[in-house]
């Protein structure tokens, strides 16, 4: 399953995009968007949000 960013507390930041090992996140909008095709689910993104709004499972 593929991350999962929560709209309503993505601070835009961009923090998630830098930490992804395989550039499935981009900003559209200012808002972190996620790639399920491309997600390989390892969670690097999860730590490093710090609005805490992106999930794994």
């Amino acid at each position: 399953m593929a991350a999962e960013i929560d709209k309503e507390k993505c601070l835009g930041c961009g923090a998630c995009v830098a930490a992804c090992p395989v550039e499935a996140i981009s900003m559209v909008d200012d808002k972190a968007v996620v790639d399920a095709e491309e997600c390989i689910s390892c969670g690097a993104c999860v730590g490093e949000c710090p609005a805490e709004a992106i999930t794994v499972e």
